[in-house]
Parts: C-alpha cells; structure tokens; sequence
C-alpha cells in the first residue's frame, strides 16, 4: 500500500499528478476513508484560499478614518 502525503493530494487537487500516480490515488481514496477526509479538507482548504477578498472589514475602515481624524486634529493645534 502507498503512503500519501498531504503534497500528494494537492497535487491530485490541481490535476499535476502523473496519470500512473493519480491511478493508483484514486484506488487509494475508493478504500481509505480517512485518505478521503484528508482530501476533504484539504479541498476545502484550497476553496477557501481561492477566494479573492473583495473589501475590507468594515471595522478596518473605521480604525483608518478615526485615525486619520486624530492625526488631522493634531496637525491642526
């Protein structure tokens, strides 16, 4: 039995495994259940990080304007 590491399965994620490799992965997974958990995670995990952050948290642009406004106000005395 092959032993799989996490590299392994993004690999597998990104469809960058050989075809010989992958073969072999894809038996692995039809058996192994914590293999297919491990994938599991690992593809939400790259989802995940796939998302592009669109704006910031509003509470960010509080912390800049209240700054902003405290660094305007000593400026001006």
């Amino acid at each position: 039995m092959n032993t799989y590491t996490p590299e392994d399965l993004v690999l597998y994620l990104y469809n960058e495994m050989e075809a010989p490799r992958r073969s072999a992965l894809e038996e692995a997974l039809e058996m192994d259940w914590t293999l297919r958990e491990k994938l599991g995670v690992l593809k939400t995990t790259l989802q995940r990080l796939d998302r592009t952050l669109e704006s910031p948290r509003t509470e960010v642009i509080l912390n800049i304007l209240r700054h902003a406004a405290s660094t305007q106000a000593q400026t001006v005395r």
